[in-house]
């Protein structure tokens, strides 16, 4: 069965509020990482299929940076979180103080890559920590991965044994930004989350999603 196809309004809301608790807790990691006000939210959540998914980002041959990491526990499947070339350039030069910084060209600065894991371990970490804690769920993160590749590479691996069941993927948006910096300032990415197929009624169950039909 699709579990997806049984997510209404209300149940987006319920994970968009699972975002912005974790928002609140990364904002306040890169707080202190940065030593400046960081601001953090999930201005949308949503279900689409995996044709929109590659539309998202521009295309399956679009270069991104990408945190991976396995959910395991309760729930198992995939997490990413995807930032642009440019966004991630951007995200990276704050944080190493480095305006030479970039991911156009190898070899890659090891300061920047590092910097760029320490932020997917944050955010991944503050996300998975509040969805435990909301839906009860036991969830373990794996040693999270960084990618630099096309998208369609990156996100392959993820959609193959969800394909079976599902032709959607959650979506999650987020947008970071300094304090005093304007909407239009700030870097703007994407969580991915896969359930694999047997996790999709233990997580619709765990929020109060009726999936019978």
């Amino acid at each position: 069965m699709d579990y997806t196809k049984s997510i209404t309004p209300t149940h987006l809301d319920i994970l968009k509020e699972v975002g912005n608790i974790g928002a609140g807790h990364s904002a306040t990691s890169l707080s202190m990482l940065l030593d400046k006000k960081i601001d953090m939210t999930v201005p949308d959540v949503k279900v689409i299929s995996f044709n929109e998914l590659m539309e998202l980002v521009g295309g399956p041959e679009v270069v991104v940076a990408s945190v991976f990491l396995r959910m395991e526990g309760d729930i198992p499947g995939s997490l990413f979180f995807v930032l642009s070339i440019e966004q991630a350039e951007r995200f990276i030069k704050k944080l190493i103080a480095d305006d030479d910084f970039s991911l156009k060209k190898t070899p890659y600065s090891e300061l920047g890559l590092s910097a760029f894991q320490e932020l997917g371990n944050i955010l991944t970490g503050s996300y998975l920590s509040s969805l435990s804690d909301l839906t009860d769920l036991m969830i373990y993160p794996s040693v999270p991965a960084l990618t630099i590749d096309m998208f369609g590479a990156v996100i392959t691996h993820g959609l193959i044994e969800l394909s079976h069941v599902s032709d959607y993927v959650i979506i999650i948006d987020t947008a970071i930004k300094e304090e005093d910096q304007l909407d239009i300032d700030s870097v703007k990415g994407h969580f991915f989350l896969l359930p694999d197929p047997n996790s999709f009624k233990k997580l619709f169950d765990a929020l109060g999603i009726n999936h019978e039909k």
